[in-house]
């Protein structure tokens, strides 16, 4: 079930509110500028190639107005696993909105909104777009299972800036 989860950064183990119906947390996060949909599943072939994946989504890519989408999906190393999970951890700011429709799985990603971060937690058929400057980070788990799109408006999908806050650390994770 996808939620939000309202945490003060002053208490990172203590959510002010969880929303779990569908229209308090598209309404809650589009009050930040974040928008939050659901979309109608595509039929998709098991163990469909990138192209197949994105050639699914094709109207709704289109619709959205981005001119670049890939498919991002979990590594089956054990220790590619940990570095991506590592590096997804880091709080960054992107260029330009940062766009994630999960196609199957799960992720948290962590919105730093002034004092107060919103986990959201999506799963298959979710779409997230999250401002072009928002600080953010996304949990994949410790047995992260995810295949997702990311669009952009450019090739290389803008420039990730880290922000040298170590805040994700102190906030519940994918597996708490």
């Amino acid at each position: 079930m996808s939620y939000v989860a309202v945490y003060h950064v002053s208490t990172p183990d203590t959510p002010n509110k969880v929303l779990t119906h569908f229209e308090d947390v598209v309404s809650t996060l589009a009050e930040h500028g974040v928008r939050f949909e659901r979309w109608q599943p595509a039929v998709i072939e098991k163990g469909a190639d990138d192209a197949a994946m994105i050639a699914a989504y094709r109207p709704q890519i289109d619709a959205l107005g981005y001119a670049s989408v890939d498919v991002l999906r979990v590594p089956g190393d054990p220790a590619q696993k940990a570095a991506l999970r590592d590096q997804f951890l880091a709080e960054r700011r992107c260029s330009e909105d940062d766009v994630r429709f999960f196609i199957a799985g799960q992720g948290l990603v962590a919105l730093h909104i002034g004092d107060y971060v919103y986990g959201v937690r999506c799963e298959k058929n979710d779409l997230l777009v999250i401002p072009a400057g928002m600080p953010h980070w996304f949990d994949m788990g410790e047995n992260p299972h995810f295949v997702m799109l990311r669009l952009s408006h450019t090739a290389n999908g803008g420039v990730s800036e880290f922000t040298g806050d170590d805040i994700a650390a102190g906030f519940p994770g994918m597996d708490d």
